[in-house]
């Protein structure tokens, strides 16, 4: 493909090729230092969000949906790593593009396609559910077990389907030797987006990604999130009036909305990383020189945009989620009073061991 035709060229901003090779730069240590964090984080919200007392479906939801962040970034370290870290992100080696190494990006391109396309219906899920819960709070055990359960499946369903939909996705990218100073390196094959010569599959997991895993779940983020929105307003305006003669309880519509408000940012924090991203790749398909000139340097941009997007849930919940808050506490002081009993008992053990020799050698 000729660099100089007009067609590519009308996409090209010199400003941003710049600022893409800058960033690149840097970027592999701030996945890192992003990734270090917010693996933790996501294990210490699947470790209290799955506390006997803390089994809600929302909460059901909410541990699968840190699972799939987690596993996202645990890909992303090692790509990271070799790619940016342990070699130049600019040039093409013989290590570094190894067919080992590169058959480890075609995987982790999969797999965090998969993963991520996981958190955004999951994202969906939860404003469903949440809005169902609102608009009929039925309340009872048997209730509570049932929409457990349908979370449970609900939650079993994204992941299958997730996985089964990105099938185009797992045959379209290939990898291609290229000989470079008499070594042989291994690359991606050029997708041809915008020409005439793009593969059929290509096109389809294409359209197929940036519908079904992008638009599509903010489209229904949107009106569900919208909804949920109109029903916490209305009701919090209903209960409002009717508890403003009790001053003891005039807190309670503003405690029963954190949940809520909370969710919504979530599904805020989604349409601002996922939204802009689905459109881009919608014109990269019909538009020759985008993809080459856009999509590609705001590639590393939008993948930290992800990251820390799969990674600031824990400080979300601690800030606004008090069982969350409670629960954690809970745990960290159980963890202590473990450790100081075993420390305690570690000690005596010791002296009476120290206590026996005295006597033996008296």
């Amino acid at each position: 493909m000729n660099s100089s035709d007009p067609d590519i060229d009308f996409y090209r901003i010199p400003a941003l090729e710049s600022l893409s090779m800058w960033y690149s730069g840097i970027h592999g240590y701030l996945s890192v230092i992003v990734c270090a964090f917010g693996i933790p984080m996501n294990l210490i919200n699947v470790t209290v969000l799955t506390q006997k007392h803390m089994r809600t479906p929302i909460n059901c939801i909410l541990t699968f949906l840190s699972l799939s962040d987690m596993l996202t970034m645990i890909s992303y370290v090692p790509f990271a790593l070799n790619f940016y870290i342990f070699h130049s992100p600019w040039e093409l080696s013989e290590v570094k593009n190894s067919l080992g190494w590169m058959k480890f990006m075609l995987f982790h391109i999969n797999f965090s396609a998969t993963t991520h396309t996981v958190s955004i219906w999951l994202g969906v899920t939860l404003a469903i559910f949440r809005y169902k819960h609102l608009y009929s709070p039925a309340k009872g055990n048997l209730t509570r077990i049932r929409r457990l359960i349908r979370a449970r499946i609900s939650v079993c369903l994204v992941y299958v389907l997730s996985t089964v939909g990105l099938t185009p996705n797992y045959i379209t990218n290939k990898l291609n030797p290229y000989t470079i100073d008499n070594k042989t390196v291994y690359v991606m094959e050029d997708l041809k987006l915008g020409t005439s010569e793009v593969r059929p599959v290509v096109l389809l997991n294409l359209w197929l990604y940036s519908i079904m895993a992008k638009l599509l779940p903010c489209i229904l983020m949107v009106i569900y999130g919208g909804l949920l929105l109109y029903t916490l307003k209305s009701k919090l305006k209903f209960q409002k009036r009717k508890l403003s003669c009790s001053s003891v309880f005039a807190s309670r519509p503003m405690d029963n909305s954190r949940t809520t408000r909370m969710l919504l940012i979530v599904i805020i924090l989604f349409l601002v990383t996922e939204l802009p991203q689905g459109i881009l790749i919608i014109i990269s398909v019909t538009s020759k020189g985008f993809f080459q000139n856009i999509y590609m340097p705001l590639g590393d941009l939008m993948d930290m945009v992800a990251l820390i997007n799969n990674g600031v849930n824990f400080i979300l919940y601690c800030s606004m989620s008090r069982d969350f808050r409670l629960t954690l506490m809970d745990l960290l002081k159980l963890k202590m009073a473990k450790h100081r009993h075993f420390s305690t008992t570690t000690c005596n053990d010791s002296e009476r061991s120290q206590t026996a020799l005295i006597v033996r050698v008296l």
